[in-house]
């Protein structure tokens, strides 16, 4: 079985090999980058299951080179930074980021944090879900392909906005809490809050908003949550 891939993006050397190490010893392959200048370029010729990417590095911005993967991937990213503020932690979730911790932090809890967001990303692809689901309101999800349409334009979701707009799609009309979303479309629920959901949420419509002239189907109900309602 070949051993999944993990890119990590550290300027301090010490971190890395720290890193480095506890990812091999947990069973994935892991290369090191110490800049952010060649990140975009091994990800384009290597293949690369997850990225752990530091906010702060000597030659760009952590948030840059998110975004610039974003652009083309669906890449798991988990940023590391010294930064602990509520607002650097939405901005990297807005950016695409996957998950968010701060530093100090103890390898195993980043060696945990990897294997629940690669749990979050691989049912997506599993065999049992149906290949092509279409909408009335002008919606085609295919799950098997990871790629979702709204009247034929693609929209580019990250793998946990994927799976709270497919769980929308699946229950036109119903109004679910935020603690619905959270139990029915995050594999693990201990690092995740209502900001989050809200933060994925509105990248969603943020993202149709860019194919759609109309209103946004995901409504907010208020003091219970969302719904996602068919365009007519």
């Amino acid at each position: 079985m070949t051993k999944p891939q993990v890119l990590i993006v550290e300027d301090e050397a010490h971190i890395a090999e720290v890193l480095v190490a506890y990812c091999q010893n947990s069973g994935f392959e892991a290369t090191h980058l110490a800049s952010g200048s060649n990140v975009i370029n091994h990800i384009r010729t290597h293949h690369v299951d997850m990225m752990l990417l530091d906010l702060m590095l000597p030659d760009t911005d952590g948030m840059d080179i998110c975004k610039q993967v974003r652009a083309f991937s669906q890449l798991p990213i988990i940023m590391i930074t010294a930064k602990s503020e509520e607002i650097d932690r939405l901005l990297g979730l807005e950016f695409g980021a996957d998950d968010y911790i701060c530093k100090p932090f103890s390898p195993r809890e980043v060696i945990a944090r990897i294997k629940t967001v690669l749990r979050r990303v691989t049912p997506i692809n599993s065999a049992n879900q149906q290949a092509s689901m279409i909408i009335d309101s002008g919606f085609e999800m295919k799950p098997d392909e990871f790629e979702v349409r709204f009247e034929g334009a693609l929209i580019d979701l990250t793998p946990q906005e994927f799976k709270i707009l497919k769980l929308f799609l699946e229950n036109t009309g119903r109004v679910f809490s935020r603690d619905d979303i959270l139990n029915r479309a995050y594999s693990d629920t201990a690092d995740v809050s209502d900001r989050n959901i809200d933060t994925h949420i509105k990248n969603i419509r943020k993202k149709v908003g860019q194919v759609s002239t109309g209103e946004s189907p995901i409504r907010s109900v208020y003091g219970v949550g969302y719904k996602f309602t068919q365009r007519i």
